[in-house]
């Protein structure tokens, strides 16, 4: 089935010139017969090369994903509530008691949460549907890159993202991350499509995505809107005045597919349904203005993980979560995360835009520059410079960015390596990429020691080739397949270490240790900071260790262990203690009550019984109030109280809980854990 003209009704379709020559009639990327016969007068080798990729990336993020266990407990436990309760299920409840939401939107814990349902309460039944998310992610930028590239285009911004090592982290982790990205790909997918013939249904498809993913991880995902936006603003078929149309059309389709569940969470009286964690006002509205939005870039997030740490600043333009500048991504926190190949593909960007300047308005290639362009500048720049919290994982937002432009834009250069300025610079690029890896390798010294000078040398040698081919054409294949080898070597070795390591704890990031990484708040990770060794229960504080794969060891001085495996993670009960809390549990609504989240977590997971997490995440948030916590422990809803960990007994009403608590029940010793008895009368 071949493309048809489009109507007399649209616009001409959208002038799809090639870098790379293509024969043959096009065919619908995803239609029956791209399967079943070549597509485009393309390669034999499309199809395999497609389902190599597709494989590699379902193994590299599917084997040995059990070891990461509970993942992000905070999470976990909510996937387990949500699970046991469509009321949890709805509202992103922490326990299926309901007493409070986790600080998100529940869209990413309904796809886990259904699949608990499905296969039961395990780590793999949590942590697959992340990892098969990874793989859409990959499969949909190849189809992204294809719409106006060749095979081998599309191949490599596929291998790219693959090799992306924050991307192999968040694709077998169970934050919002995955689902985000994958929403965000299938965004830039939906507005490439809308391109070809201005048809309107394809914007609104996109809008309706851009609202998924606020129902994802609420304000962030507007990040990737502007390129979408100016994408189709400057290359879209119909008139200006169309386009804006179907432009404030793709806006009321976010406006729908968010709203309903906003507006459900506002009207819905307040008595009748959990607190919203993270906020101030019990108010979703508010969550998304302040902690969850505005309080991100000016770092005022009341009510926030800040506000459980206290202030403190990260030095000369920054704050309490390290220095803000252009060059942040590129820091030692950052850069292994995602930085590899950001230098060169905003060189070989400038320089495409240049090549491509005199092509017609609706060329389809200088569209893909500008979108993946875009969304790469507006996300980076934003993260660089935003004062309030952010973890190295949120980087994770620029990878099919990054993945895509590298293809994109190596293709076009190399399709017009007969000129001087295409040609300079694939070299330059190579040798910027060898010389930043080198950089980047250098800050984990210990890890592969060799490959850094591997890597520079292999580049700068690379480098130096392609120029030769100008006079030796017989160079060129063996200077391009060292070329990609050296710029790929470093992502692939700390992806590869990255899906060999369990990752536990709700800040986590890729790749091994490397030196001067702080991993959260400034101070966090480091000796007599607050670190990642969690008690079994209520007798020992915040640990000054680092954790990865969930084992405590120090990261150097100043520096982080990658993975920050343990760093506030769930609490490990003892059989005992389970025993305790499992025994007559359906006669209460919780069979116990603990201050933080993260505490709750552990016991929630290990009984698979309600836990109320007074005071939300971090013991801050005004939920449940003393009164309310009185009148449920007089009418018999819950069962024990666990104290929080030494230091961590929250502020506000969750001191003033677990001062009433200790002043009016009496403490009992099971295992090392302390518990009362809030049957037993005051």
């Amino acid at each position: 089935m071949s493309y048809t003209a489009a109507s007399s009704g649209d616009a001409p379709p959208l002038d799809r010139s090639p870098g790379v020559a293509e024969t043959g009639p096009r065919r619908r990327p995803w239609s029956r017969s791209w399967w079943t016969e070549r597509r485009d007068g393309g390669p034999a080798w499309e199809r395999p090369a497609l389902a190599g990729l597709l494989v590699a990336a379902a193994v590299a993020y599917l084997v040995g994903l059990g070891a990461s266990g509970w993942a992000n407990s905070f999470y976990s436990a909510a996937v387990q509530a949500g699970s046991v309760s469509w009321k949890a299920f709805l509202f992103g409840s922490s326990d299926a008691g309901n007493s409070i939401t986790v600080d998100k939107p529940p869209a990413s814990l309904w796809v886990m949460a259904l699949s608990v349902r499905i296969f039961g309460l395990s780590s793999w039944s949590i942590l697959v549907p992340q990892a098969l998310v990874g793989v859409a992610t990959i499969g949909v930028l190849y189809a992204a890159v294809r719409r106006h590239f060749s095979a081998a285009a599309a191949l490599l911004s596929g291998v790219v993202l693959l090799l992306t090592p924050v991307a192999a982290l968040m694709f077998r982790f169970n934050n919002p991350d995955a689902l985000l990205v994958l929403l965000m790909t299938l965004a830039a997918y939906t507005v490439l499509r809308a391109l070809e013939h201005g048809r309107t249904r394809w914007l609104v498809a996109a809008g309706a995505l851009i609202g998924l993913g606020f129902l994802t991880k609420q304000l962030q995902v507007f990040l990737v809107v502007p390129a979408l936006a100016v994408t189709y603003l400057a290359f879209g078929p119909p008139r200006v005045g169309r386009r804006v149309v179907q432009l404030l059309a793709a806006g009321a389709a976010l406006l729908v597919t968010a709203g309903w569940w906003v507006a459900l969470v506002e009207l819905w009286p307040a008595a009748s349904r959990p607190y919203i964690g993270g906020s101030t006002d019990n108010s979703f509205l508010g969550l998304t203005l302040g902690y969850n939005g505005l309080g991100r870039l000016t770092g005022e997030e009341t009510g926030s993980v800040g506000g459980g740490f206290g202030g403190g600043a990260g030095g000369a333009g920054g704050s309490m979560w390290g220095e803000t500048g252009i060059t942040r991504l590129f820091t030692a926190e950052f850069g292994g995360q995602i930085a590899w190949l950001i230098p060169g593909a905003l060189l070989m960007a400038v320089v495409a835009l240049v090549l491509l300047r005199r092509q017609p308005r609706g060329d389809g290639q200088r569209a893909q520059v500008v979108l993946w362009l875009s969304w790469l500048l507006v996300t980076g720049l934003t993260f660089s410079f935003m004062s309030g919290i952010i973890h190295a994982y949120y980087s994770v937002a620029l990878a099919p960015a990054v993945a895509a432009l590298v293809g994109v834009t190596v293709s076009l250069l190399w399709s017009r390596r007969s000129q001087p300025l295409a040609l300079g610079a694939l070299a330059v690029a190579t040798a910027t990429t060898a010389v930043w890896s080198f950089v980047l390798l250098s800050r984990s010294a210990d890890f592969v020691p060799w490959l850094s000078w591997v890597v520079l040398v292999a580049g700068l040698v690379a480098a130096v080739g392609l120029v030769a081919t100008a006079v030796r054409p017989s160079l060129t294949k063996a200077a391009a397949g060292v070329a990609l080898a050296a710029s790929l070597a470093g992502p692939l070795a700390y992806t590869v270490q990255t899906v060999s390591t369990a990752h536990t704890g709700s800040i986590v990031s890729a790749g091994p240790t490397v030196a001067g990484a702080v991993g959260g708040p400034v101070g966090m990770g480091r000796p007599g900071g607050f670190g990642g060794a969690q008690a079994d229960g209520a007798g020992r504080a915040f640990g000054g260790a680092a954790a990865t794969g969930g084992t405590a060891e120090m990261g150097g001085p100043g520096g982080m262990a990658g993975g920050m495996g343990g760093l506030l993670n769930g609490s490990t009960p003892s059989a005992e203690l389970v025993a305790l809390l499992e025994a007559d549990a359906s006669s209460y609504r919780w069979v116990a009550a603990t201050v933080g989240a993260n505490n709750a977590a552990g016991y929630q997971l290990a009984t698979q019984e309600s836990v109320m997490p007074i005071g939300g995440f971090n013991g801050t948030d005004a939920s449940p109030t003393l009164e309310q916590f009185q009148a449920w422990v007089t009418e018999g809803k819950i069962h024990y109280f666990i104290p929080g960990r030494t230091g961590g007994e929250g502020q506000g009403t969750a001191a003033a809980i677990t001062a009433w608590v200790e002043a009016n029940f009496t403490a009992q010793t099971v295992g090392s854990t302390t518990v009362y008895d809030l049957t037993a009368g005051s």
